[in-house]
């Protein structure tokens, strides 16, 4: 039954080797389960109930995946999207979470008419390819960031920021799992973030932080999932109810659209073009129904109570494993709802322990910074602001809108107006309007 549903055959694969697959790919993006509740928790959602709505939501979504495009597809909340949701709408912003999870609903059902219309490729379009590249490493920097505040590796002084006391044990936890999770990966070892956060979780046990050990045993390592209820159906649209409130949510609900498409396209051609599923022309076959995926999942992460939910890079490490079909994605799915049963191990892990994976996951992202055109000042300018800003301004958004708008500045002032499509000035401007105070409707 598998073999027919799969078409195990037509893609020259087994039962067997798909279900090694997922279980690679749970490997390497299992992380998340302990990551996502400890980011998303700093907004006041409850963090029990964060672990199961994590694991919850990436088994649907990528069961979605699965059934919807046959793909070796994984999805989970999105990093990156998630410090964005916590750090600026929610701390920055000061927008209770509920209001936030508001917007990221609003995001899916625009991601899901632009998908069903085919007007995410203008939109993916009109924003240049080195600022594509940039967001994606001005959120590396930004995720790296946290983590290093998280592990107390960095600390804030006054203005500023200054090397933290290394002799702490928080400090000295998450530098050492910085440094061996950096060689488990060096040395290609599957699974290397999870190992890593799991060495420095059994570490914390002989480590004394400021309230005692680091890592503090539960009662049980086994138990039945925390209820999602105090996060479920909690979204509300308080900022729909007036034009002032609307306006203020329009740039955060823009960027969360922008950072989910760029994301997802991304994530979807590199583990693709690396399965063999492009066509001679490049092209993904099943494109449209694999971000009607992204699209739907976007939704259920808003009802469920969670930062939006997005394609896994890590999923090509599936595919290196030899997963070709939805079957590694299902393998995926289950494992990631068996894990709800060791909630109470998931909880223990410090977030001394979790900062590095926060760093790892941000040197990745960083990665990328190779292709942006460095020696063409008019492409590389907007993208190295557009990496600085991020970072700097604790904002996705704001990073972005900087960028986008000196790109509109320069292509402009070169009068060569054509080098930004009319949907890029349009965002541009709306950035604009919000960084300099002018909309209209503003009392």
């Amino acid at each position: 039954m598998l073999r027919r549903l799969f078409r195990l055959e037509e893609h020259q694969t087994t039962v067997g080797r798909e279900l090694q697959a997922g279980l690679t790919t749970f490997a390497a993006m299992a992380y998340i389960l302990a990551v996502n509740p400890t980011m998303l928790a700093n907004t006041g959602m409850d963090k029990g109930a964060l672990v199961t709505v994590t694991a919850m939501t990436a088994a649907i979504a990528t069961g979605l995946m699965a059934f919807l495009t046959n793909y070796p597809l994984a999805l989970a909340p999105g990093m990156g999207i998630n410090a964005f949701f916590t750090f600026t709408i929610c701390l920055g912003k000061g927008i209770p979470w509920q209001e936030a999870l508001g917007m990221v609903f609003v995001n899916g059902i625009v991601f899901l008419t632009l998908s069903v219309t085919g007007v995410r490729e203008k939109i993916i379009a009109a924003i240049p390819g080195p600022l594509k590249v940039a967001v994606t490493c001005g959120i590396g920097v930004f995720i790296a960031f946290i983590g290093l505040r998280n592990g107390g590796v960095i600390v804030a002084d006054n203005a500023t920021f200054v090397r933290g006391d290394f002799t702490s044990g928080s400090a000295a936890l998450c530098l050492a799992g910085i440094a061996l999770t950096a060689i488990l990966i060096a040395i290609r070892i599957p699974g290397a973030i999870v190992l890593g956060m799991i060495a420095s979780t059994v570490a914390g046990l002989f480590i004394a932080g400021a309230g005692g050990k680091l890592t503090q045993l539960p009662a049980s390592l086994i138990a039945l999932p925390h209820s999602p209820a105090p996060l479920m159906f909690k979204l509300t649209f308080h900022f729909l109810t007036s034009m002032t409130a609307f306006e203020a949510a329009l740039p955060l609900i823009l960027t969360l659209l922008l950072v989910d498409l760029f994301d997802n396209i991304g994530t979807l051609i590199a583990v693709t073009k690396r399965a063999g599923l492009l066509d001679a022309q490049g092209r993904l076959p099943k494109a449209g129904r694999a971000l009607l995926a992204d699209s739907l999942a976007t939704i259920l992460s808003a009802l469920s109570g969670t930062s939006t939910v997005v394609t896994y890079i890590e999923s090509a490490s599936g595919v290196e494993a030899g997963g070709r079909t939805g079957l590694t994605a299902l393998t995926t799915a289950g494992l990631m709802l068996l894990a709800l049963f060791l909630t109470p191990l998931i909880l223990a892990v410090p977030a001394a322990a979790t900062a590095p994976a926060l760093v790892i996951v941000g040197i990745f992202m960083m990665q990328s910074v190779v292709e942006i055109p460095m020696n063409d000042f008019v492409a590389s300018a907007p993208a190295i602001l557009t990496i600085f800003a991020i970072p700097l301004t604790f904002s996705i958004a704001q990073g972005l809108g900087l960028g986008l708008m000196l790109a509109a500045v320069l292509a402009l002032g070169l009068g060569r107006p054509k080098d930004l499509p009319v949907f890029g000035y349009i965002v541009a401007a709306v950035f604009f309007a919000d960084f300099f105070k002018l909309w209209p409707f503003r009392g």
